[in-house]
């Protein structure tokens, strides 16, 4: 017997977890009151997507798109494309495409194409920077780990692309990652497309003027891409990740406004902006950075049947959920101690200590050399 949900939020969550667990899923009820329900063109390509990578999935939706039912496949990877819808950025299919990578049959090799930039979903650079780091945590590395940009896109127009390719594990490691340790370096990426390439320049001198202030050591890129690469819509941005001494990566990210979506943003406002984010993040602390925390989650989940535990700053109530949706697909529960700083310590704010046992998850499709 499967589960069965209400509403339309969480769809990316119950549909990584279905397919990783196995568990028939059926959601119902999604947006069914509104003037136009059913599932959004996004979640259709996400679902779609699902289907490329797994192989014998039974997907199932009413005629208004109000109930969708699945039954999950074997995950298979190999070589696949997808044309990601641009309402939302290749971030928020990415990030799913993360959670499954390492599980696959075939080393999965994804070209994506869409918005590659919006203020929405992570970015690329972010997931780029943040999540692929913390998954080498976990033992998913080795030469074939690699994402990355050949082609940017912003919204609304979109026109980016973005290669994945990720090498399967049969197993994960358990990770420690308890100690909150010093910023020693800030690195960041500011692009542009389609405008003038000085404004990246500006960006990067707004930031510099608000971090230099803490750290000597930032170097901020610049990225401007021209011609067939810039995709359909101009726009900018900044993306800044700061390595500890231990080697956890905090990141904050910030875009233009889409064109025609609103009152433009000074690149200068973007820089300054973007710099308070990342400050915030650090100050939120932990180990591992808000948009991140249900991958490394998920990761510690799936591990061996041993206990890893990971320093998180304070949950975000996506993480919550996902914690209630681990407990519903995995019977996994999470001991979570909340640690606070003392006040000389100059440690930011509250942490929480999430400690688990993983399930023992294994990749079935590797077979035993």
């Amino acid at each position: 017997m499967g589960l069965s949900y209400e509403g339309c939020n969480f769809l990316r969550q119950r549909l990584v977890l279905s397919t990783l667990s196995g568990k028939r899923v059926r959601i119902k009820n999604i947006r069914s009151k509104e003037d136009d329900p059913g599932l959004r063109d996004f979640e259709a390509s996400f679902i779609r997507l699902l289907d490329k990578v797994t192989n014998g999935s039974r997907i199932e939706i009413n005629q208004t798109g109000t109930v969708l039912s699945y039954q999950p496949g074997l995950l298979y990877g190999g070589s696949i494309e997808h044309d990601c819808n641009p309402q939302r950025s290749i971030g928020y299919y990415l990030e799913a495409l993360l959670m499954l990578a390492p599980f696959m049959k075939m080393a999965l090799k994804a070209t994506l194409r869409g918005v590659t930039n919006d203020p929405n979903d992570p970015t690329i650079d972010l997931l780029k920077t943040t999540a692929v780091p913390l998954m080498k945590r976990f033992g998913i590395d080795g030469e074939g780990f690699d994402l990355r940009v050949v082609k940017r896109g912003m919204a609304p127009g979109g026109g980016g692309e973005v290669v994945l390719s990720c090498p399967i594990r049969r197993t994960l490691k358990p990770v420690q990652l308890t100690e909150q340790a010093k910023i020693k370096r800030i690195r960041g990426v500011a692009y542009s497309v389609r405008v003038s390439p000085q404004m990246a320049n500006r960006i990067v001198e707004s930031t510099r003027a608000v971090l230099n202030q803490f750290i000597p050591d930032i170097y901020i890129y610049t990225d401007h891409m021209k011609g067939a690469n810039s995709g359909k819509s101009p726009g900018f941005g900044l993306t800044l990740v700061a390595e500890t001494q231990n080697g956890c990566f905090l990141g904050a990210e910030m875009s233009s406004t889409p064109q025609g979506q609103g009152d433009p943003i000074l690149p200068e406002d973007l820089g300054r902006n973007c710099a308070k984010l990342l400050l915030e993040e650090i100050y939120r602390g932990g180990c591992v950075d808000s948009s991140n925390q249900s991958l490394a989650l998920l990761l510690m989940t799936l591990g061996q049947q041993d206990v890893s535990k990971v320093l998180l700053g304070p949950l975000s109530a996506y993480t919550i959920e996902f914690l209630r949706h681990v407990r519903d697909f995995f019977q996994v529960m999470f001991k979570i101690e909340v640690q606070k700083p003392l006040e000389d310590e100059r440690k930011g704010g509250d942490k929480v200590l999430m400690t688990c046992v993983g399930v023992g998850y294994s990749n079935i499709n590797k077979t035993i050399k």
